[in-house]
């Protein structure tokens, strides 16, 4: 084999990796934080090795091939984009074909892990998927695309309580409305990048929908994820290190809320991947929560 050949190799799997976002883990970790701390809340401590490992992997592939579904969707719109115009498909590196036997391969991985689980959990999972794909399409037809993801990206939670414990409680709905609006909040952040461009080709956010109110209604959801939380931590009986943790989390908001102000592209960039410090921060509180014994939120 010669150095030519070596080279393509190379560069093709360089350009799969940026396919299913190997290189970027930012979506990942948004993706991974609120999941694992569903699944402390849901079993009330460490989940079993076993379920903690299937909703790890998941995690790394079912957001990896959520990307590959939603570059195959916005294949003619992202070289119009300055911020996606260098993604595999829209440059030409990789072809439709090879992005949907990728796709089919991930969802292939990511049953087999499901698999593993409760029936319950099968159907959930089966739901997660449909919603997934639905959401790239979104952007055509509505101004709140964002709806959509906020539901995929925190369907995670949802299948955390069904595999901890086959039913959904109260503490998981709430968690999980919770990261409804929470990511609602940080897309809309992620669509400020790209609004001007948007705007161009006739693609629909959440950004462009609240037009000069932008900073306002993010502030807004971002409240209302605070005082969500606060409910959590009676309705799981959480204790001061996660209602500290709030605190972390509140000034993180505040950070963004700076970041934002400007509406300059790299800073709601900025404040868009502060959110993953934010996921880990709750994480934090909610494992220690349950290591340390303190007194617990009381309603």
């Amino acid at each position: 084999m010669d150095s030519s050949s070596d080279r393509n190799i190379v560069e093709t799997a360089r350009a799969y990796c940026e396919l299913m976002r190997l290189d970027r883990p930012v979506g990942t970790l948004l993706l991974l934080w609120p999941t694992l701390a569903a699944l402390w809340i849901a079993a009330e401590g460490p989940p079993p090795t076993p379920i903690l490992l299937v909703f790890v992997l998941g995690t790394f592939v079912m957001r990896a091939a959520g990307c590959v579904i939603n570059d195959i969707a916005d294949q003619e719109f992202d070289p119009h984009v300055d911020r996606t115009k260098s993604r595999p498909l829209a440059d030409g590196r990789l072809h439709t074909r090879q992005a949907l036997v990728c796709f089919a391969v991930l969802l292939a991985i990511g049953f087999c892990l499901v698999f593993t689980l409760n029936v319950l959990t099968w159907w959930m999972a089966l739901g997660g998927v449909l919603v997934s794909i639905i959401y790239p399409f979104m952007k055509r037809f509505t101004h709140v695309p964002q709806l959509v993801l906020g539901v995929a990206f925190s369907w995670g939670i949802l299948m955390a309580g069904t595999a901890i414990a086959n039913k959904l409680s109260l503490p998981i709905l709430c968690f999980f409305t919770v990261s409804f609006l929470w990511i609602v909040a940080y897309d809309t952040q992620y669509a400020m990048v790209d609004r001007e461009d948007d705007l161009k080709i006739g693609l629909k956010s959440t950004a462009i929908l609240f037009g000069s109110m932008d900073r306002y209604v993010i502030a807004g959801l971002q409240f209302a994820v605070l005082a969500l939380l606060l409910t959590l931590g009676g309705l799981a009986q959480l204790n001061v290190l996660f209602l500290s943790s709030l605190v972390v989390v509140a000034m993180l908001f505040l950070y963004q809320s700076f970041l934002t102000w400007s509406r300059r592209r790299e800073s709601c960039f900025r404040a868009f991947k502060n959110n993953a410090t934010v996921g880990l921060v709750l994480f934090v509180g909610v494992v220690l929560n349950y290591a340390v014994a303190v007194p617990a939120i009381q309603m």
